[in-house]
């Protein structure tokens, strides 16, 4: 049976479209309004979004049901897998104790919580940006903010803010390498352009994390380290960015970075060091410790890095593709009532099919990498077999819930996106002529939100961006560019990105905290890359040429 997407069901683009939003406003009034726990506020919007393609859309029960189903696998594999492997690392050190000694060696560096949390969340954040992706990053670092005692809803909030500046070239790039290959433009082009858009982002949001600690006050006693850091990361992220394409801008920029803010600071630091009030009361103490415990302290890290650029690595990658090595660790799973969805022209390439194979990486799979530098941290660290155990098992049940929450809302991703639903949304924007330039990123932000990646914001609208640039008399890769970079923003709201740091923190179902916590923040800067991107088509173009 063959079914093709209709993104007009009711004959009026607005209307459909109208439609197509009542689950994404459901999921904001179940966390704004009725602060509804998130895997309840994920079953209801999925319940509601299965009702619409089927009922609105016409799409067969047995596809709706399938896209669910395959939503659901894919976020517990590799997404979930991704989060319990780095929380089951993390909380290995802890156990070990030489966790303390790692958060020690960074109240060294600087005993001010503000500038620690540039380090972290911001710095050693786009760093695993850049190589992980898929929410571990803030998983990682907003459980090292709280082990060095933030609160756990400012932890997880700040963090989910600091991976604004590094998604659009997350995972070694992979979001701007996958749209170029859809839309046939190079990749150095539209990271040229990204490259243009962010560093000012880059500058400002590590300021903006000091302003939401301290205000103005707060910028005041920092802004030279500050401005070291978010300075060095824009410089280097416009240079790769522009001149070696879109693979090296997270890694090289967050290296520079942290080596140049961990330089200035032992040369300058704050006047008097700031400490959240929760933690207050606590003397500043910086232990010192041998320099091999330190080392040994950070090995884990070290080797999670190491793990990371091998299983990202072209050569280890072909060990699992047709005819290599380890390809039979790839197991495949058809999803048949898949096979007959066929998406059309605009959004995507024409008469394009749905993927109905599910593939399941054993061990190509970033988590498996994690896992393997927390069984490689066992015996580093020595920790008894029986601990290794017992972390593992409360990570499993600390999880369980936001696992489902994970599962529920990549779920409804899947049937907004194999029903048209989102693309509903898109090409309603798509009809307001000139005016689209400043919903260019917004189209990129709901993408985000509703898919939880940059990357598939990117395969699902960038044919779009495309072609409504060309009729509107736009460069493309400025449009391009736009859908990539107000995607970063919106990846601050995604339900996915929120329920991996409220696991990370120990926040589960208080997911309504954090997202009222981060949403205004996220309207807000979405609002202005628009502005800024309708000036780069209008006001004065080529300024991103």
């Amino acid at each position: 049976m063959t079914w093709i997407q209709n993104y007009d069901p009711l004959g009026n683009q607005w209307l459909s479209a109208l439609v197509a939003f009542l689950p994404v406003a459901l999921f904001f009034c179940c966390l704004l309004v009725l602060k509804l726990k998130g895997h309840v506020a994920g079953l209801l919007t999925v319940v509601l979004a299965m009702v619409i393609a089927i009922s609105v859309y016409g799409m067969p029960t047995a596809m709706v049901g399938a896209s669910f189903v395959y939503g659901f696998v894919y976020g517990m594999w590799p997404i979930a897998w991704i989060i319990v492997a780095a929380i089951f690392l993390y909380k290995l050190t802890d156990k070990s104790g030489y966790f303390s000694i790692l958060r020690d060696s960074i109240i060294a560096i600087t005993p001010d919580q503000r500038l620690q949390v540039i380090l972290i969340g911001f710095c050693f954040g786009a760093f695993l940006e850049g190589a992980v992706g898929f929410g571990g990053p803030v998983a990682i670092t907003a459980a090292l903010l709280v082990g060095i005692g933030l609160p756990p809803l400012y932890a997880a909030g700040l963090c989910l803010i600091a991976n604004t500046a590094p998604v659009a070239f997350g995972a070694v790039g992979i979001p701007i390498i996958a749209m170029a290959g859809v839309v046939g433009v190079p990749a150095i082009e539209i990271s040229a352009v990204a490259g243009k858009m962010l560093p000012p982002l880059s500058v400002f949001v590590p300021f903006f994390l000091v302003f939401l600690m301290n205000g103005f006050k707060g910028i005041k006693e920092t802004w030279p380290a500050v401005l070291v850091a978010g300075g060095s990361f824009a410089i280097v992220q416009f240079i790769t960015a522009n001149f070696l394409g879109p693979e090296l801008p997270d890694i090289a920029s967050a290296v520079v970075s942290i080596a140049c803010t961990t330089i200035f600071l032992r040369f300058w630091q704050p006047a008097k060091p700031f400490i959240f009030e929760s933690t207050s009361d606590k003397k500043i103490e910086v232990k010192k410790h041998a320099t091999n415990q330190i080392v040994l302290a950070w090995m884990p890290f070290v080797v999670l890095i190491v793990a990371i650029l091998i299983w990202t690595q072209g050569w280890f990658k072909a060990l699992f593709a047709g005819e290599g090595a380890l390809a039979f660790t790839t197991l495949a799973f058809k999803f048949e009532p898949l096979a007959g969805v066929i998406q059309t022209a605009p959004v995507v390439a024409a008469d394009k099919a749905v993927n109905a194979t599910y593939s399941l990486p054993l061990i190509n799979t970033v988590g498996t990498s994690i896992l393997l530098t927390a069984l490689i941290t066992i015996p580093m660290l020595k920790i008894k077999p029986s601990d290794a155990i017992s972390a593992f098992g409360e990570t499993l049940n600390e999880m369980k819930m936001a696992i489902l929450t994970i599962g529920l809302v990549v779920g409804f991703a899947f049937v907004c996106n194999n029903s048209g639903i989102s693309a509903s949304l898109a090409l309603a924007f798509a009809q307001t002529g000139d005016a689209f330039a400043f919903f260019s990123p917004i189209v990129g932000w709901i993408g985000v939100f509703l898919t939880g990646s940059d990357t598939s914001s990117n395969l699902l609208f960038g044919t779009l961006q495309q072609l409504t640039a060309r009729q509107i008399g736009v460069p493309e890769v400025l449009f391009l560019a736009a859908n990539s970079v107000g995607g970063v923003v919106g990846k601050m709201i995604s339900p996915q990105s929120i329920a991996i740091a409220c696991v990370a923190v120990g926040l589960v179902g208080r997911e309504s905290e954090l997202f009222r916590f981060t949403v205004k923040y996220s309207i807000g800067f979405v609002i202005i890359i628009g502005i800024l991107v309708y000036c780069a088509a209008f006001v004065f173009p080529g300024i991103l040429a």
